[in-house]
């Protein structure tokens, strides 16, 4: 299995004659990178309806509804969507708590010209509100490569051209219903498929979908209903030869995870549970944690995210993409950051016509023939934002600079 992290574990050899970070480890290109003069700065908040509402254990969803960052300079205009929900169902934070964290606290510590390096440090003095970091960290970044003219995965050291495919199904009412869905999915090509999980719809829901599918890669995401006394009922999803768990526990814990690891032979991923690099460590050198769902939205962004990928793969952890059902804007920015090595399992990376009828950008994300998606090539995020797409689906939108 892969190897656990001890507390003595020195990470990623350091390179002789190589400037290194406080860890001692090479910094990542981004982290000297630099600021871009910023001219304007606007929030946007849209409203997207989903084309089929969206359940997990907590929360079901029948839109999406956020903040876009918005930030001008230069000529270019770069974009940063934030990833938490108008409620605290399935993260502490919210879109009302994004807005003011990063316009009263965020935004006045940006300075045209420092690294984003530097930037990362002073962000640091702010605790917590990782969403909110990372709204703005992506809207700097996008508009950093676009000033440059090139793609995003070329700030971030990716080389990959197209990514796997992953889709996540919401809980469904009956097991058949859940088959019909992962029919659909399988015949579309995606690589693997994800099934969202709670008491009450779990073993037999993965018992039906595993008869009619016996060698499709399935996983279940239970977001944090189980207790760590659901141990046994727990264990009878090893039968089922699914890739891992996901977060069955709850959404603040290591400790339990890694007690019930020891009671599974099927894996457990954490996604919650993972705010920043320090909690990937914890989790790992704990045993709870053997794949990491990686949600650059979620842990502070994309330098963040290169950190917690690298700290992984040093300690032999699979490493996949999670989604957080985004616009156009937001998939494409977790497509750039799947291009750098070391995501080694399909994310949750699926088409747009999966969730919306209409999206704010084109082109739209989409398979190709073998279920790969391609990397958009254009500057920044890829993809363009449409005028009168983004007018018709904006329910508010106010000036922060």
């Amino acid at each position: 299995g892969p190897r656990r992290a001890r507390r003595d574990d020195p990470g990623p050899p350091r390179r002789e004659g190589a400037e290194v970070n406080a860890e001692g480890a090479a910094p990542f290109p981004l982290e000297s990178e630099r600021v871009p003069a910023i001219e304007r700065i606007d929030l946007v908040l849209v409203r997207l309806p989903f084309v089929h509402p969206f359940s997990i254990s907590s929360a079901t969803w029948t839109c999406k509804e956020t903040y876009l960052l918005r930030v001008e300079g230069g000529g270019v205009v770069g974009w940063g969507e934030c990833v938490a929900d108008p409620d605290p169902f399935y993260a502490p934070e919210t879109t009302t708590s994004v807005r003011h964290i990063v316009s009263e606290f965020l935004l006045p510590l940006v300075e045209p010209g420092l690294t984003f390096g530097e930037l990362d440090t002073r962000f640091a003095h702010v605790r917590g509100n990782r969403m909110a970091k990372a709204t703005l960290e992506n809207a700097l970044v996008d508009l950093a490569a676009k000033a440059k003219g090139v793609p995003l995965h070329e700030l971030l050291g990716g080389t990959r051209k197209r990514i796997p495919s992953g889709i996540s199904l919401g809980i469904q009412e009956t097991p058949a219903d859940l088959v019909r869905e992962v029919a659909a999915a399988v015949e579309k090509g995606y690589h693997r498929v994800k099934m969202k999980v709670k008491k009450g719809k779990d073993v037999d829901y993965v018992a039906a979908v595993r008869e009619r599918f016996p060698d499709v890669p399935l996983m279940v995401d239970a977001n944090g209903d189980y207790r760590l006394e659901d141990a046994a009922h727990l264990a009878r999803l090893d039968a089922f030869g699914l890739t891992m768990i996901e977060q069955p526990l709850s959404y603040s814990d290591f400790y339990e995870h890694a007690a019930l690891q020891r009671e599974l032979a099927t894996p457990l991923c954490l996604d919650e549970s993972i705010h920043d690099l320090a909690d990937a460590r914890a989790a790992i050198a704990l045993g709870g944690c053997r794949i990491l769902n990686l949600k650059q939205g979620r842990v502070g962004g994309l330098l963040e995210s290169l950190r917690i990928l690298r700290h992984a793969v040093a300690c032999g952890v699979p490493v996949w993409s999670g989604g957080m059902d985004e616009t156009g804007i937001g998939r494409a920015v977790n497509i750039h950051l799947q291009t750098v090595e070391g995501f080694t399992l399909p994310g949750d990376t699926s088409e747009t016509s999966r969730y919306f009828h209409e999206d704010l950008v084109d082109p739209p994300v989409v398979l190709d023939a073998e279920g790969f998606i391609e990397v958009p090539e254009g500057p920044g995020f890829g993809a363009t934002v449409v005028p009168d797409r983004l007018e018709r689906l904006t329910v508010g939108s106010e000036r922060l600079r």
